[in-house]
C-alpha cells in the first residue's frame, strides 16, 4: 500500500514500520503543522566540499525569497566592485570667487556619488560632523557671500527612487526608502507621537530632524501594544498620511518614515547651516532633478567625503538587513558596468553575474536588490549555489562570510537559533515578509562537514515562530546526522 504525504514525501507501508531519519522526521513534522496546509517549501542542504546535496525538498520550486535575495546582491558587489570599493561625495563650487571680497558668483554643488551610508546611523564615527566640516572648508576658502544656490547633484542615478514592483504600504516607511544619487541619513526621519486611551487619536509631537516635516494627515488610532502604524507617501512629494494603530498610553512613540526627497533635504539643510554660520546665499536651494546642472567644467573641489569600504557596508547590510544599502549597490553596479544607474541595469548585472558563476538560473526572477518586491522569485537550489560559489570559487569569501549574522548573537538572528548546537556554528541571512520566511547560510555538522543551505517557505498561516522552530529542527538534525 502506498500513500503520499504533502508535496511528495512518499512512504511504503508494509508489515514493517517505516523508519525516517531525523531530517525527514523534522521536515514531516513541519509540513504536518496546521499552519502549513497551503504553504510551499523549497529546501536544499549541500556539502560544501563535495557540492553534493545531503537533503533536499522541492529544491527547484520558485518562491518569494524576501531578504535572502540580499545575498545575491552582496556576492555580486563583492566580486564585481571589490571589498575595498568606496563611494565619494564631493563639495565644490562653480563660477568666480573673489578672494578679496569673499564673493562667490556661482553655485555651491554637492555632488552625490551614490554613497548609501552618508551620515548613516550605522557609521556615526566615520562621518561625524561632515556638514560642519564642509562649512569650515568654505570658510577656509574665504567665501562670505554666495550669489547663487546650493545645488544637490543627484544625477548619478535615475530619478525613479523606488522599484516599480514594490508595494504601496512599504514606500513611505523607513524600510521602503528610495535610492538616490545623493542619499543622506539613511533617507529616514522620525515622527514622534504621544498616545493615550484605546481608540483615541495619537498626537504628533514633532519630527526629527524638524526640517523633514511635511504635510501629514493623521489617521492613526491608539490601540493595544503593537506597532501597526504605516506612513503612506510617494518620493518627491510634500504630502502623506499615516494610518493603522500604535500602542496606547505612550509618552513618546516613534514611527520611522522615508525622507521624500533626500537630495533636496541636504541642499536645504546645508543652506540653513550656512546662513547660521553667517555665509549668505542669494538663491533657493535645489537639486539636479529640478535644474540643469551640466556646467562647462567640473566644479572646483572644496571638500570630499569617502565612504567606509564596501565590505563594511555589506556587513551592516546583511546583519541589519538594510534595504536601502542593497538597492544602492544594485544601482551602483548598473552605473559602473552598464553606464546606467537604474534598477533595471543593476538587475541585468546580477543576471550576468549569476550566469558567469554557472549557477542554475531556472526559476530565478529578480526585480530588485533587496528582496522587497513580492515579484522576486528564487529556488533554494539557486541560492545554495550562490553560497557554494562564494565558498569554493569566489575571491572574497571571508568578507562575504563575515557579513552573515552569527546565529543567536547578531543582527536579524539575535533572537533565533538559540540551541547550543548553533553557537558559533551557524551564520545565515534571514528573510521575512508577510507569509514568507527564508534562511540561507553555512553551518558545520558534528562530524566536521561544512554545509551550505537555503530554506524558503511561502504562504504559511499562524505564528511565524512555529515555522522558525521547524526550520531550526531540520538544521539540528543535519548537524547531528551528517
Amino acid at each position: 500500500m502506498i500513500f503520499m504525504l504533502k508535496r511528495g514525501l512518499v512512504f511504503i507501508i508494509s508489515c514493517f514500520p517505516v523508519i525516517l531519519d531525523g531530517q525527514e522526521r523534522a521536515l514531516d513534522k513541519l509540513l504536518s503543522d496546521s499552519s502549513m496546509i497551503s504553504s510551499s517549501v523549497s529546501l536544499c542542504i549541500m556539502n560544501t566540499s563535495t557540492e553534493v546535496p545531503v537533503f533536499e525538498y522541492n529544491p527547484g520550486e520558485s518562491l518569494i525569497p524576501g531578504s535572502v535575495l540580499k545575498l545575491v546582491t552582496s556576492a555580486a558587489a563583492l566580486e564585481l566592485l571589490g571589498p575595498g570599493y568606496c563611494f565619494k561625495t564631493r563639495l565644490g563650487y562653480t563660477g568666480n570667487l573673489n578672494k578679496i571680497t569673499g564673493l562667490l558668483t556661482g553655485d555651491i554643488v554637492i555632488q552625490g556619488g551614490g554613497d548609501p551610508s552618508l551620515g548613516s546611523q550605522y557609521f556615526k564615527n566615520h562621518y561625524r560632523n561632515f556638514l560642519a566640516d564642509w562649512i569650515a572648508s568654505i570658510r577656509k576658502l574665504g567665501i562670505k557671500n554666495i550669489e547663487g544656490r546650493i545645488i544637490a547633484d543627484d544625477t548619478r542615478y535615475d530619478h525613479q527612487p523606488v522599484p516599480p514592483t514594490w508595494i504601496w504600504e512599504d514606500i513611505g516607511n523607513y524600510y521602503g526608502a528610495g535610492t538616490y544619487g545623493l542619499s543622506v541619513f539613511d533617507n529616514m526621519f522620525e515622527i514622534h507621537f504621544r498616545t493615550s486611551a484605546e481608540g483615541s487619536i495619537p498626537e504628533i509631537t514633532g519630527t526629527v530632524p524638524e526640517i523633514c516635516r511635511y504635510e501629514i494627515t493623521n489617521r492613526l488610532i491608539a490601540s493595544g501594544n503593537t506597532d501597526n502604524g504605516y506612513i503612506f507617501a510617494a518620493p518627491y512629494t510634500d504630502y502623506g498620511w499615516i494610518a493603522g494603530s500604535i500602542p496606547v498610553n505612550r509618552e513618546d512613540f516613534v514611527l520611522k518614515a522615508a525622507i521624500p526627497d533626500p537630495p533636496l533635504l541636504i541642499a536645504r539643510l546645508f543652506n540653513t547651516m550656512l546662513d547660521s554660520a553667517g555665509i549668505t546665499v542669494s538663491g533657493s536651494p535645489t537639486s539636479g532633478r529640478l535644474v540643469n546642472i551640466k556646467p562647462d567644467k567640473e566644479p572646483e573641489l572644496i571638500a570630499e567625503v569617502t565612504s567606509p569600504p564596501l565590505y563594511r557596508i555589506i556587513e551592516v547590510l546583511n546583519h541589519e538587513s538594510v534595504n536601502l544599502f542593497a538597492e544602492h549597490l544594485l544601482k551602483e553596479m548598473g552605473m559602473i558596468f552598464k553606464n546606467s544607474g537604474t534598477t533595471v541595469s543593476g538587475v541585468e548585472v546580477l543576471y550576468g553575474f549569476l550566469e558567469d558563476t554557472g549557477i542554475n538560473m531556472t526559476g530565478m526572477f529578480l526585480e530588485d536588490g533587496s528582496g522587497m518586491s513580492p515579484m522576486n522569485a528564487v529556488t533554494s537550489r539557486g541560492i545554495t549555489g550562490i553560497m557554494l560559489f562564494m565558498k569554493n570559487r569566489a575571491g572574497n569569501f571571508s568578507e562575504f562570510f563575515n557579513s552573515l549574522p552569527d546565529a543567536g548573537r547578531e543582527g536579524t538572528l539575535k533572537s533565533s537559533f538559540k540551541n547550543p548546537a548553533f553557537d558559533s556554528n551557524l551564520r545565515a541571512k534571514s528573510g521575512s515578509m508577510t507569509r514568507v520566511r527564508s534562511y540561507a547560510g553555512y553551518f558545520k555538522t558534528n562530524s566536521g562537514n561544512e554545509m551550505a543551505f537555503s530554506i524558503i517557505i511561502n504562504n504559511f498561516s499562524g505564528p511565524s515562530q512555529r515555522i522558525i522552530s521547524g526550520i531550526e529542527e531540520i538544521l539540528l538534525e543535519t548537524i547531528i546526522l551528517r
